[in-house]
């Protein structure tokens, strides 16, 4: 099961891998065409209504495959029906000049040159079904929420009006595979073939559905790329996270606090002892560093700690810092088992996650020997067990982003691997750059699509700095990379 949101980052991953869009859309095109072949004989006639995105573009290769020309005899079909095609129409609701996609329109306009019935509906007093056996309904994809508009609206009362078998394209038009909010006025239809993996409430449909397969390898959704930074990439300054560390060590928390700005966020908060806060603001005067009296984190003060959490309700950075006094650990415990927002828990605090009950919806990110401490595997391979830490992170109920070579990133049932990074990644700090992308990105972010893009960002970041050995860079050298590669069009 997939959503549409998620679809479209695999697409946009597989791409990435040399997969191409338009390689997709002949096979996804093929598989609609597949699809009115087993619902009605060569010479019947077909309408198909199509919009001006993939999902239309999808539509414009199966008329091509539903020509006579496009036929093949197949096992079990009677080979005189080579080259009897189907009485094909396509009605495109709106002007060819405003298809969204470059692809969209390359198989539009091999449709025209080619000279196949096509006809431009240009307003909805313009739109005229006509009789068909099949209809196809290629209007809108996934992710569309709320009653549908014209002409679109005018389109799909007539489709359900009609006395025809109704085949949609991916999911009916106006029904919402992200949110469930399906349209009141929308495609009701026979059949849908959709791409690549189910999507959430088709299953609930009067309606019989198809998986195609189109040539999507397992990899785009195993390892992140740049689809996962367009799920959690954030649209614009928002968020302030607030960094809980600094005692023994300034820099980790100066470098968490100014990746999070860097990623996108607001203003970026760091609650210190007052014997090494401005040492941490002078690491960079954006910072607002909120000092204690104690030298190291306590209980008593995490309580006052977790009231200031509380009352704004950002995401928290736990750990850069810290230190390993007993009455630290004891304070971090607190901390957790008292709040319910997020956590990004990172560096000491992590170990004592194992023994904490939480409410709060933690993102911990350990190295491969943190993680061992822990009680997950003890590798220097993360990704070799992979389903090992997706096991481990479904007992100890959180998302885990182990911090390796590959990283591996799961919430124990959904695992990524990040390949981004070189060997410089092993300079000290780029873990605390990496927490507070984190952060940043769980203000909009779900988990683990915040720690899967966070790990991807902070890795490419170094790929932009390493020279040749891959080596030769700082971890505050990587907080210039970040916003070039959230938003700058790097390489991703």
């Amino acid at each position: 099961m997939i959503t549409g949101r998620r679809m479209a980052a695999v697409d946009e991953n597989a791409a990435a891998l040399g997969v191409a869009r338009k390689q997709l859309m002949e096979s996804s095109g093929n598989a609609v065409a597949r699809a009115v072949r087993d619902v009605a004989e060569p010479g019947a006639s077909v309408a198909i209504v199509a919009g001006r995105g993939n999902n239309g573009g999808d539509a414009f290769v199966a008329a091509r495959f539903l020509d006579g020309a496009g036929l093949r005899p197949e096992a079990g079909r009677d080979a005189s029906r080579l080259g009897r095609g189907y009485d094909v129409t396509t009605l495109l609701l709106g002007r060819a000049d405003n298809i969204g996609t470059g692809i969209a329109r390359e198989n539009w306009a091999a449709l025209e040159r080619a000279d196949y019935d096509v006809r431009e509906v240009r307003d909805s007093s313009g739109f005229d079904l006509p009789e068909a056996d099949v209809i196809v309904d290629a209007m809108l994809g996934t992710g569309i929420s709320g009653d549908l508009r014209e002409p679109v609206a005018t389109a799909a009362e007539a489709i359900n009006d009609a006395d025809a078998t109704v085949v949609a394209v991916d999911v009916p038009t106006g029904f919402d595979a992200d949110g469930g909010d399906h349209a009141g006025n929308r495609v009701e239809a026979d059949r849908v073939v959709t791409f690549h993996d189910a999507k959430p409430g088709l299953e609930d449909l009067a309606a019989e559905v198809t998986v195609a397969d189109i040539g999507i390898p397992a990899a785009a959704e195993r390892f992140v790329g740049p689809g996962d930074l367009s799920l959690a990439r954030p649209d614009g300054r928002d968020g302030r996270p607030y960094v809980i560390g600094g005692g023994p060590y300034t820099g980790a928390p100066a470098l968490a606090a100014q990746a999070a700005l860097r990623a996108g966020a607001e203003l970026s908060f760091v609650a210190a002892p007052e014997s090494v806060a401005g040492e941490i603001q002078g690491y960079a005067e954006d910072l607002i560093v909120q000092p204690y009296e104690e030298d190291v984190l306590t209980p008593e003060r995490a309580e006052d700690l977790l009231e200031t959490a509380r009352r704004y309700d950002n995401p928290v950075v736990l750990g850069p810092g810290l230190g390993t006094a007993d009455e630290t650990l004891e304070a971090a415990a607190r901390f957790l088992e008292s709040y319910d927002g997020r956590v990004v828990v990172d560096a000491d605090a992590l170990e004592v996650v194992p023994d904490v009950e939480t409410d709060a919806t933690l993102v911990c990110t350990p190295n491969r020997a943190e993680l061992a401490r822990m009680g997950g595997p003890d590798a220097d391979d993360l990704r070799a067990v992979a389903d090992e830490i997706e096991s481990f992170a479904a007992d100890l109920g959180h998302v885990l982003l182990a911090k390796g070579a590959d990283d591996v990133i799961t919430d124990g049932e959904r695992t990524r691997i990040s390949r981004s990074g070189t060997v410089g990644m092993k300079v000290g700090g780029t873990g605390d750059t990496l927490a507070g992308i984190v952060a940043a990105l769980l203000e909009e972010a779900d988990p683990l699509e915040a720690a899967a893009a966070g790990a991807h960002v902070n890795g490419l970041a170094g790929e932009r700095l390493a020279d040749a050995d891959g080596r030769g860079f700082l971890a505050s050298e990587l907080l210039g990379e970040i916003p070039a590669v959230l938003w700058g069009g790097a390489n991703v």
